[in-house]
């Protein structure tokens, strides 16, 4: 299950740096909760302003490295595991 899981986490870093290397800036809006009024006339006040976020220069490098190492790590873990238990010292 833990496998799983970091693989999962890097893959997901992975995603996200990829991302980030091909994004300039990212605009988030909040959400608002629908009302009818708001759905006839949408030219309605928003929530709050937009946040803009701008990845530094070095996040997407270090998404990708720590996501690749991540699921290697993850995938040499059950090898490392088989030799420990085989070792016979034990």
């Amino acid at each position: 299950m833990w496998r799983s899981i970091f693989i999962a986490l890097g893959i997901m870093a992975v995603i996200i740096g990829v991302e980030c290397l091909l994004i300039d800036s990212a605009t988030i809006y909040q959400g608002e909760s629908a009302k009818v009024v708001n759905m006839a006339d949408p030219s309605g006040v928003m929530a709050s302003p937009p946040k803009v976020f701008r990845p530094k220069d070095w996040m997407p490098w270090s998404l990708l490295s720590g996501g690749i190492l991540t699921i290697v790590y993850t995938y040499l873990i059950p090898i490392r595991y088989a030799r420990w238990r085989q070792s016979p010292g034990q």
